[in-house]
Parts: C-alpha cells; sequence; structure tokens
C-alpha cells in the first residue's frame, strides 16, 4: 500500500464540505497537518467509534505524545493538548475529574435553568422586536451570542461585568489563525480572567459551580480533590465549551431553516419538532469540525492494513464522519429535519461524551422555538453561499448572520 501525500488542512476552514470529502476519499483514516502537527484524521464512523471508546487511544499528550514537549512551545494550539482538565485525562484521573464536574451538569440543575433560558431568550428578542421592519440584524451576534454566555455566567457565577473579557479570549481559543506569539498572548489573558474569577469567589462565594470547586479544592487539597491547576483548568473547560460550541449550533439551524423553507414547513405542518432540527443540525454542521487530539497508547491496526503506531496523534474530524454516506446515505450532505435517524457524534462518544449536551440542546431548542414563534416570516439578508466561515479548522460557524425579522412589505 503506497502512503498518501498529507492533505494540509485549511486553517480559515474556507471550504469544509470540500474538505470533508476529500478527507472520505482518502479512506477512513488518513494523514493531515494541522498547523504543522501531523495527525491520522478519522473520518468513518464505525471506526471513530471504536477509538473512541478504546483503551488504546488517550487524551493525555503529556504521558502518551512523544511530541508534547518540543511542540507544545511552537504550536499555536499548545493550549488544546496542554490543559490539564477531564477534556486531556486518561483513566483514573478522567474518572475522578468527571465525577466532580458532573453535578453541574444533572438533570436537576438542567431544568432549574429553563426557565432562566427562556427568560434570556424572550428579552433577547424582546430588543429585537423593537426595530423597525426591514432593518438587518445580526443574529449570531445580538441572539446565538449573548444566550449561552448569559446561562453559562449563571451556572458559573461569572459577574456580568466580565463576561464580555471571558467571550474576548475564549475566542480567541478556537481561532487557528492566531500566530504562536497571539495565541500565547490570548492564553495569557484567559488565565488571567480565570484566576480574577477565582478570587474573587474565594473571597465571595456564591451558589455556583466554580464556587462548588473551589471549596472542594480547598477542603481537600492536594488528598483528592481539584488541584490548583486542575481547578483552573476546569473552569476554562465548562466556560469555552459551554459557550463556543452553543453559538455555532443556534447559528447553524438558523441559517438551515432560513436556506430551505420547506424545514420550516415541515415543523410548521408538525412532522418534525423543534428537538429534531437540533439534533439534524448537530449531525449536518456540528459547532466543532476537528477536535485535537489524542493519542495511540499502542500500534491501532487499521481497516485497509496500515497502522497508526503509538504515539501518533489522531485528530476526530466529527463534521465529515457525520456527513458519512456509509452511515446516512447518499442523502447525508442534506439538511433534512424529517430523516428518520439523525444520530451524530457532535457532543463526541464514550467516555469523553459531552456533559453539556442536554443544557446546550435546551438552549438551542429554546432559542429556535421562540424566535420562530415570533418572527415567522423571518429571512436571510444575503444569500447562503455568501456567508463568512469562522477563521477556524476547529469551530463551525459563521463570522455574521444577518436577518432582516420582520421584511418590509412589498
Amino acid at each position: 500500500m503506497s502512503e498518501q501525500p498529507i492533505l494540509v488542512l485549511d486553517p480559515y476552514g474556507s471550504d469544509r464540505h470540500a474538505e470533508y470529502q476529500a478527507l472520505r476519499e482518502r479512506g477512513p483514516a488518513t494523514k493531515v497537518d494541522i498547523l504543522g502537527v501531523t495527525a491520522w484524521s478519522i473520518t468513518d464512523p464505525a471506526l471513530l467509534k471504536e477509538l473512541l471508546t478504546s483503551s488504546q487511544v488517550s487524551k493525555d499528550a503529556k504521558a502518551h505524545w512523544p511530541a508534547f514537549a518540543e511542540t507544545v512551545a511552537t504550536w499555536p494550539l499548545a493550549l488544546w493538548v496542554a490543559v490539564n482538565n477531564m477534556f486531556t485525562a486518561y483513566g483514573g484521573d478522567h474518572r475522578r475529574l468527571r465525577r466532580m464536574v458532573a453535578p453541574a451538569f444533572s438533570a436537576r440543575r438542567i431544568q432549574d435553568l429553563r426557565t432562566s433560558v427562556e427568560k434570556v431568550v424572550s428579552g433577547l428578542l424582546d430588543e429585537l422586536g423593537s426595530r423597525p421592519a426591514g432593518e438587518v440584524t445580526d443574529l449570531r451576534k445580538e441572539l446565538a451570542y449573548p444566550l449561552p454566555i448569559a446561562v453559562i455566567g449563571q451556572l458559573m457565577g461569572v459577574p456580568e461585568d466580565q463576561l464580555d473579557g471571558f467571550r474576548a479570549v475564549v475566542d480567541g481559543v478556537f481561532d487557528t489563525t492566531l500566530t504562536i506569539e497571539e495565541a500565547t498572548a490570548n492564553t495569557a489573558g484567559l488565565y488571567g480572567a480565570l484566576d480574577a474569577l477565582i478570587e474573587s469567589k474565594r473571597a465571595e462565594p456564591g451558589d455556583d459551580m466554580t464556587s462548588l470547586l473551589i471549596a472542594s479544592r480547598d477542603e481537600e487539597g492536594d488528598g483528592g480533590g481539584l488541584t490548583g491547576e486542575e481547578l483552573r483548568d476546569t473552569l476554562l473547560l465548562m466556560i469555552s465549551a459551554g459557550y463556543d460550541t452553543t453559538v455555532n449550533v443556534i447559528d447553524q439551524a438558523i441559517t438551515a431553516l432560513l436556506t430551505d423553507p420547506a424545514q420550516l414547513a415541515h415543523l410548521r405542518a408538525g412532522r418534525a419538532d423543534w428537538n429534531s432540527v437540533v439534533e439534524e443540525t448537530l449531525r449536518h454542521e456540528p459547532a466543532v469540525k476537528h477536535l485535537p487530539l489524542r493519542y495511540a497508547v499502542s500500534d491501532i491496526p487499521l481497516p485497509d492494513g496500515g497502522q497508526i503506531a503509538r504515539g501518533e496523534a489522531i485528530l476526530v474530524s466529527y463534521a465529515a464522519a457525520n456527513r458519512h454516506p456509509d452511515w446516512h446515505g447518499e442523502s447525508a450532505d442534506t439538511f433534512d429535519v424529517t430523516r428518520p435517524t439523525k444520530d451524530h457524534l457532535a457532543f463526541g462518544h464514550g467516555v469523553h461524551f459531552c456533559l453539556g449536551a442536554p443544557l446546550a440542546r435546551l438552549e438551542v431548542a429554546t432559542a429556535l422555538q421562540q424566535l420562530f414563534d415570533r418572527f415567522p416570516d423571518a429571512e436571510l439578508a444575503l444569500p447562503a453561499n455568501e456567508l463568512q466561515p469562522l477563521p477556524s479548522l476547529i469551530s463551525n460557524g459563521h463570522q455574521t448572520l444577518p436577518v432582516r425579522l420582520r421584511p418590509v412589505a412589498g
């Protein structure tokens, strides 16, 4: 078997769908270049599920990626592999860290947040509804952004006057066009904001997850609770993952519904519901395109006869896998809320499945239902193919989402 040339992934994500197709055409696994780092991109859903549940695959770069030490100082995405939280933990460490975070996303706590989510969405739409008919509104900026940042702020106890600061530096984490110097400066700003949050919550604890994690850290010390580094990086994970990803799903769902009016017709005729829209959006345009990184703990044979060697990096290419024709047939590239099976990997699979999935689903469904109930005649203000993607090979959204909520009567 001749080795294929390494495919260089576009850090700007300029033509993501063509890139997904190119990856799938290379087989279930292929080598790619991610800003100078070589990894195996996995796009075959069956292989991906196998690897995501295998003990022979780790997310702990320090333990299982020999290239970690020489890479972390010069790679713009170093933060994605260097953090010390459940995102990068393996085995017992992962179970310990996940157990400490899980209460934040219990069914009771999510249910308690339902009223807050509905209230935030209603308030945002009230403000938008006061604007003149025909005015163009950027729904990414004025609905998709403020809802999840307000909700995660409430859950984590982030003061309202700090939310914009967190938003700016979290956006930088997902921007894969930054230089190493820019990424390093952004990371410093992010950790500065986290340190300030920890200091304020230690001085004045509240009924929020940040205060609970700090209390656990301070009471248990290093004997079983979070270490100081784990505390800070766990807050980083919860705030960033709970914000950016939900923004993208709201953005992509609105785009899909306004691009194809037949999908809204299915909803209004009762042939689908808002949960169907959420799941089809997660399948068709997941919030995260590629998720760095995992590592082979031992040699892993591939279906085509090759192998991922021990210590090599693995890139989980969720978006390409979600649209694989072996999974969803020849119509895999089509957004269809009536699709009988909308299975996807947008929230991961196996032990690293996203704890915040129920909250994200609640936020997206609530935002969509209220938006289209309030503004049934909303329309995109420009053709969908002119929407500009975020400059990222990770984050899957648009730079802006211009919409006329109440078109001027012609």
